[in-house]
């Protein structure tokens, strides 16, 4: 794989006849938007087919995974602007297998809300093993509040082989969580008794594989508390045969002059679970220092932490696949960043003919523009030079796999890279 970096005065059709490349490909493969006016500093990954297969009349997805021995979940992979349609055109070419070497092995995981574009689904579930529902909230009582009917939504990730998974935290759609809650719920075995039993009917109920708990405020006052609640948690789910995640969000205090994170002992908590995820969650509007989103050197440093108190088998990485837009110059507290699509951070680059930048520490492109009042903004987010350098952690580390908040649109560059270079984990039976 390559990951090429636009430089002035290229073009798609320069740079395709550079790597020998149709120009068509490398904007279906990369989900470019601005083929006509490409970003100084965009990334086009290139990746080379080893196996091409042109449809004839009469072809079927299943038909063809048949005569080139494939499966129809890798072709869906290999061509993901497939899925979802009922057609294939004779004369269209199809990528059976790419020019990659895959040794490694990773489990995909992804958050979604249940009104998600069920096209984008469909898309994305070929490069699943878990999806994250985020639909449930708990009470101080132990109650859980359900959003939306989820019950398709489940039944559409068994059809790909992905395993639903019921995540449970005191966060609403806009990202408000309740410390209140969560306090009365780690104080009251009572109050877990009864959530864990409601819990575990839901799972039972909706038809999912397992329950993802988001361990809120952890600290080094109530790490115990915390721990003792997730055992009583994991012995009953285990006992059922389900699986059950924790998910965390390391304390990092983001400043002016770096990012640092809470050394908290992760194990007490990993012990009783499948796996434990740590991530970030992201919303649409931020009031953060502006910075790099997840940068790669901080998350070097805390799997450093991690795997030598956790099994690195059991680790979940995190990764965020928005970024942001703040105004400068930035207030503390009064100043709003917008979150923002990697589409729509091209997008402005290109049309103002700004040039990106990248922050090697980070493995994060960034970019000043002028709104058109003259309000100055910075962007922060991630492209493919950072994905690729996160999933590399994941490869590195041995962790279980890669965690992504969240897969509400489809990132295209971001699946083009795990699918070439890395075997995605199917844990459960495939119906398509």
């Amino acid at each position: 794989m390559t990951i090429h970096v636009v430089q002035p005065g290229e073009t798609i059709n320069s740079i395709s006849a550079f790597y020998n490349i149709p120009a068509e490909r490398l904007i279906l493969e990369n989900g470019i938007t601005n083929p006509d006016n490409l970003a100084i500093g965009q990334t086009i990954v290139i990746v080379q087919p080893e196996t091409v297969y042109t449809v004839q009349a009469g072809d079927t997805l299943m038909s063809i995974a048949e005569q080139q021995g494939v499966s129809v979940m890798e072709l869906l992979r290999n061509n993901p602007y497939l899925s979802g349609r009922e057609f294939l055109y004779p004369g269209e070419t199809l990528v059976i297998a790419y020019q990659t070497n895959k040794t490694v092995t990773l489990a995909t995981s992804g958050y979604i809300f249940p009104y998600i574009d069920r096209n984008v689904l469909i898309k994305t579930l070929p490069f699943l093993s878990y999806l994250t529902i985020f639909n449930y909230r708990a009470t101080s009582e132990g109650d859980i509040i359900m959003g939306d009917d989820d019950t398709d939504l489940v039944q559409l990730a068994k059809i790909y082989g992905v395993a639903p998974m019921m995540f449970v935290s005191t966060f609403t759609e806009e990202g408000i969580s309740s410390s209140e809650v969560a306090y009365n719920i780690l104080s009251s075995m009572a109050v877990q008794d009864h959530l864990i039993e409601n819990a575990l009917q839901l799972v039972k109920s909706k038809g999912y594989y397992g329950i993802n708990i988001y361990a809120e405020y952890v600290t080094f006052n109530n790490i115990d508390l915390v721990a003792d609640y997730l055992k009583r948690a994991a012995d009953i789910f285990h006992a059922e045969g389900y699986r059950i995640v924790v998910t965390v969000t390391p304390n990092m205090n983001i400043e002016s002059r770096g990012v640092s994170f809470e050394r908290i002992d992760y194990s007490k908590l990993s012990v009783y679970v499948d796996a434990i995820i740590f991530a970030s969650y992201n919303w649409g509007r931020s009031y953060s220092f502006p910075s790099p989103i997840s940068p790669v050197h901080v998350l070097t440093e805390l799997l450093n932490y991690a795997v030598s108190i956790i099994p690195s088998e059991k680790i979940f990485l995190g990764i965020t696949t928005i970024g942001y837009d703040w105004q400068i110059p930035y207030v503390p507290g009064v100043t709003g960043a917008n979150a923002i699509t990697y589409d729509s951070a091209i997008q402005i680059a290109a049309e103002n003919g700004i040039a990106i930048q990248f922050n090697e520490p980070s493995q994060a492109p960034y970019f000043y523009y002028a709104d058109s009042n003259g309000g100055l903004h910075v962007v922060w987010f991630i492209d493919a030079r950072g994905f690729d350098a996160r999933a590399q952690l994941a490869a590195e580390y041995e962790l279980q796999g890669l965690s992504l908040w969240t897969i509400m649109y489809f990132n295209t560059q971001l699946w083009f890279i795990i699918n070439t270079q890395y075997n995605i984990v199917k844990v459960t039976n495939i119906v398509l």
